[in-house]
């Protein structure tokens, strides 16, 4: 298991534990200017950050698996064991620009509650990430 996925880990477990000690003394927290119970704004905040570090954790250890130990995880590693290519990334693409724009669309729809606009919106969506998915794998004459 890498350091990244450990630090994640701990992580959650920081915020699993505050989750619960955060329900339990809001539920039994008697104040006379305000009701007993839950409240729902911060307790659905530090869910939300329990199960987004947990999500971390569990793609940095499965991902850990399929790739070589790297230098951050060395004890010996100096600063260029860590240069090389990271990985590809396309130098111009409009298909980000496309998905941004359904994105938009859809919060525009959303807003003035037009749901012909998010559903036009999500088709959009959908196209440009298909779009991006395949750029590379159809040849340049299909684009």
């Amino acid at each position: 298991m890498t350091s990244g996925a450990k630090l994640f880990y701990g992580i959650a477990t920081f915020f699993g534990i505050m989750t619960v000690i955060y329900i339990l003394a809001t539920i039994y927290f008697k104040d006379s200017a305000s009701l007993m119970g839950l409240e729902w704004a911060g307790a659905t905040g530090l869910v939300m950050a329990f199960l987004l570090a947990l999500m971390l954790a569990g793609y940095l250890n499965l991902t850990d698996s399929k790739t070589d130990i790297g230098p951050a995880d060395w004890e010996e590693a100096e600063i260029e064991d860590g240069a090389g290519v990271l990985g590809f990334f396309s130098a111009s693409s409009i298909w980000p620009f496309v998905m941004t724009v359904a994105i938009v669309l859809m919060a525009y729809g959303l807003a003035f509650f037009h749901i012909w606009l998010v559903l036009f919106g999500a088709v959009i969506l959908i196209f440009g990430g298909t779009m991006l998915n395949l750029q590379y794998g159809l040849p340049p004459e299909k684009h």
